[in-house]
């Protein structure tokens, strides 16, 4: 048994620092209730900081296009007014619950947590990008990229893109005004992405700045440590050399739960189940919220995962306060939230 007294208290601690974890500080702050976020990275974000901090983001409310780490700052500075500490490189490894009801949480690195109640907003949990297995691929795995950290730095190259996804399309969106050309090599003619992505993108095909290759990759080419090409093979299994400079992969992630699987709740393909009304899981006092949870209709959508911080608080309000009634309070008329906001 660890010692209570050596551990931080506070109503709710935030597993996850990822856009839905830090809107589920705003959305707790509002109704004054005290959270404390960990993250087991080593910023705040999420995927968004960490995979592809520049990717634009086109689906916020009000923002026609936004920057995924802007989205981050944005959030980071929403939160300010309520003080919420952010322990980042600290992973949740068990969850005990105490005699009183309360949670005590542990990470890897020893600092404890007694807390009331428990959101976890870990995204698809421990990720990693799907790496590309392509003979030759080893050989030049520092040119082979999974992240974009600076668009500018790729003006005028030849540039391939591998995937059919949201992440593939939106980069060969952002490269292709900038790159000498793009070509973009997906399995299928279909794409998985958003129709106006795929739209935007048919548009640079057809004014010559991005070809569409579909196949895969069979091997990837070079000499002395530089990549030249990479050679495809489409589904008439002919081969073709494509010459490049650099290699972007957007395959996805490979999620890995780690811990929270350990955890004891009612898991569902690697995602924990929830409720709609509350979005608590199988665990009394324990809820989750973004691309961690599923339930029917589920879709993975920040927006939707902002929805669902937005109901968890009010749920979390009730748990804490079970003798009062929650009141649905408006921020541009309430007095009490523009206080705990500083609004004058």
């Amino acid at each position: 048994m660890t010692d209570s007294s050596a551990a931080r208290e506070t109503d709710v601690l935030i597993i996850g620092a990822g856009p839905c974890g830090l809107f589920q500080v705003f959305e707790l702050g509002l109704l004054d209730i005290r959270c404390e976020v960990v993250d087991s990275l080593e910023v705040a974000g999420g995927q968004c900081a960490e995979l592809y901090p520049d990717k634009p983001i086109y689906d916020i409310p009000a923002w026609p296009i936004i920057g995924a780490q802007e989205l981050v700052e944005k959030l980071l500075e929403q939160i300010k007014p309520f003080n919420a500490p952010i322990h980042l490189g600290h992973e949740i490894q068990t969850i005990e619950r105490l005699d009183d009801d309360r949670f005590r949480c542990v990470s890897q690195r020893g600092t404890q947590w007694i807390c009331k109640a428990i959101v976890i907003a870990g995204g698809v949990g421990s990720f990693q990008p799907k790496k590309l297995r392509a003979p030759g691929a080893d050989d030049f795995e520092q040119h082979i990229r999974y992240k974009v950290r600076d668009p500018d730095q790729y003006v005028g190259k030849r540039i391939a893109v591998l995937g059919g996804g949201d992440s593939a399309l939106d980069w060969v969106n952002v490269f292709a005004p900038i790159a000498q050309h793009v070509t973009l090599i997906h399995r299928r003619n279909e794409y998985r992405a958003q129709p106006a992505s795929v739209g935007k993108m048919r548009e640079f095909v057809e004014a010559g700045k991005v070809t569409e290759a579909p196949g895969m990759v069979t091997r990837v080419l070079g000499e002395n440590g530089s990549l030249s090409g990479i050679e495809i093979q489409n589904a008439e299994r002919e081969k073709s050399v494509v010459a490049i400079d650099e290699l972007f992969v957007f395959w996805g992630l490979s999620p890995k739960l780690g811990p929270i699987a350990q955890w004891g709740l009612n898991l569902e393909r690697n995602q924990i189940h929830v409720d709609t009304e509350k979005f608590e899981t199988s665990e009394a006092g324990i809820y989750a919220v973004g691309d961690i949870n599923t339930y029917p209709g589920k879709k993975k959508l920040i927006l939707s995962g902002f929805h669902e911080a937005a109901l968890a608080a009010f749920a979390i309000k009730a748990l804490l306060e079970p003798d009062k009634k929650v009141h649905l309070q408006y921020t541009t008329t309430s007095t009490a939230m523009h206080e705990r906001l500083g609004v004058k």
